[in-house]
């Protein structure tokens, strides 16, 4: 009886704390967004120039397809739908935490101690931080080229189908939330170690824009028992699709995007709290 009140409490004591960080990180995106949009005319130029560039990246793809029919054995529309699912997902990330590469240049200056002593957390204050609708650019973009491909699909869109697409989303975003915050706290030891940290967060999104068929077995099973990308939306995107898994994993793999998620929020946590704990202040 005792224990399952301890463990009610300390459920409670997690749920404030989440509660209280997600506050903290809303009120400073809300000051910097009010900043940014105070040149309205600059923030506009910088949104759809944004907008522009991401698009580059399906252009690419739609070039290939100028000279073939498919690609690995997948077709455009199917392509369009990895980069639709991947682009929005990494796009949300970077909306809602990509601020948070820039650990190493706080702890390069001494401004990470001004975070410490302030009554927020310091995760939400370093993820918000510079905070600007801008960045929307890129997830609305892919959200564009996800609604093509679900228009040109030859898919029977049942209910499983439909939930799984909405959970996709919303476990990728998480997924790419804690890679960007798993690799920058990387940075406590080693400072610049940004780049580093973008060739899993971009380049994992770039990964994900191609189908799995046209990579080596062994990085395929890499995103799955390593660092585990292939959540985000190839395994999802196998049983929506109906494609074969190159991989030969059980079928309950396409359904593992939310248990893959909570794992990497552990894991995030736990590197937070180490890389945290292992900061001693500029110059020691």
């Amino acid at each position: 009886m005792a224990d399952t009140h301890g463990l009610r409490l300390a459920r409670q004591g997690l749920l404030a704390k989440t509660g209280r960080a997600l506050h903290s990180w809303w009120l400073v995106a809300v000051m910097w967004n009010r900043a940014s949009m105070a040149y309205r005319a600059s923030f506009t130029m910088m949104l759809v120039a944004s907008t522009v560039v991401t698009a580059l990246d399906f252009v690419v793809i739609l070039l290939m397809f100028q000279h073939t029919e498919q690609l690995g054995g997948w077709s455009l529309a199917e392509l369009a739908f990895l980069y639709g699912t991947s682009g929005f997902a990494l796009g949300m990330a970077n909306l809602l935490v990509g601020c948070v590469d820039a650990l190493g240049d706080r702890i390069r200056t001494g401004t990470l101690d001004i975070m410490l002593i302030r009554p927020a957390a310091v995760l939400a204050q370093l993820c918000a931080e510079r905070f600007t609708l801008r960045r929307v650019g890129r997830p609305i973009q892919a959200a564009a080229v996800l609604a093509w491909a679900i228009g040109r699909l030859e898919v029977s869109w049942t209910v499983d189908r439909v939930l799984l697409l909405a959970v996709m989303l919303v476990c990728g975003s998480v997924i790419f939330c804690t890679v960007f915050i798993g690799f920058a706290t990387v940075q406590f030891w080693w400072g610049e170690a940004e780049q580093f940290q973008n060739a899993f967060t971009y380049g994992g999104g770039t990964l994900l824009q191609y189908p799995p068929t046209i990579f080596a077995k062994e990085l395929v099973a890499g995103t799955v028992f390593g660092l585990p990308l292939a959540f985000v939306n190839w395994l999802p995107a196998l049983h929506i699709l109906g494609r074969p898994d190159p991989l030969g994993l059980p079928e309950a793999f396409r359904f593992a995007s939310p248990l893959a998620a909570l794992l990497c929020v552990l894991a995030a946590g736990l590197a937070w709290r180490v890389g945290l704990r292992a900061y001693r202040g500029t110059g020691n």
